[in-house]
C-alpha cells in the first residue's frame, strides 16, 4: 500500500513546468510518480523523457493519445491518421530509439493501491480508450459507460487528457484529473495531483515568463515562441475548453 502518489499529466514536452514540479517537496518525497500520458509531444521532448527516464523505478508511466501519435508517425503504422498538429511530426522526428522503445512499451491503465483510496486505476482519458472525453460536469450515465467492464474494488479513478483538474463522484467512484503541468487550460502554472489519503489538486507556478524565454531560445520548433506564449500563458480558457470538448463527451443540447 502506497502512502503518497503524486500525479502528473500531460507534461507536453514543456521542461521548466516539469522541472518546477519536479522540485516540490511533495513530489520529492512521494514514493511513486505515475504520469498520465501525453508526456512527450511538446516543444522539447527528448528533454523531458531524459529526465523522467533518470528517475528510474519510481516513476509508473501510462500512454496518451499523443504518445501513440509519436510512435505511429515515427514507424508509420498503417492505421494511423495524419494530425493537423505541426508539433507532432517534429517531435517525432527528434526521438532517439530508446526513446521510441519506451513508448511503444507503455501501458494504457495503471492499477495501484493507494492508503485512503484503496485500489486506484490511472489511465490517459478514460479507462477504455486514450482520446475518449469526459468532464467535471458530464452526465452520470455518460460515467456509467465509460466505467464498463471495471472491477468493483476499484473505488477511484484518475485521468487527464483534457487539462483541467477537478474531482468528482460518479456512481459511487472518485474521479481525479490533476490537471495539466505543461499545457494547462485556464490557469496558468503546473498542476498536478498528491493522492494519498486523500486527493489533493496542487498548483505550482514558475517563472513563465523565463520558460518562453528559455523555450525559444533552445527548442529548434519553428513556431516554438508562439506555442509557448499561448500555451504556458494558458490563453485558452476554462470556458474555451469547455465549450470546445464538450459535444465530444456525448451530450445534447436538449434536456
Amino acid at each position: 500500500m502506497l502512502n503518497r502518489v503524486a500525479v502528473l499529466s500531460d507534461i507536453h514536452g514543456v521542461l521548466p513546468a516539469l522541472e518546477a514540479v519536479l522540485a516540490e517537496p511533495d513530489v520529492r518525497a512521494a514514493e511513486r510518480i505515475v504520469l498520465t500520458g501525453d508526456i512527450a509531444a511538446g516543444p522539447q521532448p527528448t528533454e523531458v523523457l531524459d529526465l523522467l527516464m533518470s528517475l528510474g523505478d519510481r516513476v509508473g508511466w501510462i500512454a496518451g493519445n499523443a504518445d501513440r501519435e509519436l510512435l505511429e508517425h515515427r514507424r508509420h503504422t498503417p492505421d494511423s491518421a495524419p494530425t493537423p498538429d505541426p508539433l507532432t511530426p517534429w517531435a517525432a522526428d527528434r526521438l532517439r530509439p530508446d526513446h521510441l522503445d519506451l513508448l511503444a512499451s507503455l501501458p494504457r491503465t495503471l492499477t495501484l493501491p493507494v492508503r485512503g483510496l484503496g485500489t486506484v486505476l490511472f489511465c490517459h482519458a478514460t479507462p477504455r480508450d486514450d482520446e475518449e472525453v469526459v468532464l467535471v460536469d458530464s452526465r452520470l450515465d455518460r460515467w456509467q459507460e465509460v466505467f464498463t467492464g471495471l472491477d468493483d474494488d476499484i473505488r477511484t479513478v484518475v485521468c487527464g487528457h483534457t487539462h483541467m483538474p477537478f474531482v468528482r463522484l460518479a456512481h459511487g467512484r472518485l474521479v481525479v484529473n490533476p490537471g495539466s503541468v505543461g499545457m494547462p487550460y485556464g490557469r496558468p502554472g503546473a498542476h498536478w495531483a498528491l493522492l494519498g489519503p486523500g486527493t489533493d489538486l496542487r498548483h505550482t507556478p514558475y517563472d513563465l515568463e523565463a520558460a518562453v524565454r528559455r523555450l525559444t531560445r533552445i527548442s529548434t520548433y519553428p513556431d516554438a515562441a508562439a506555442w509557448a506564449d499561448y500555451y504556458l500563458h494558458a490563453r485558452a480558457t476554462d470556458a474555451d475548453a469547455l465549450a470546445a470538448f464538450g459535444p465530444r463527451d456525448g451530450r445534447t443540447n436538449t434536456p
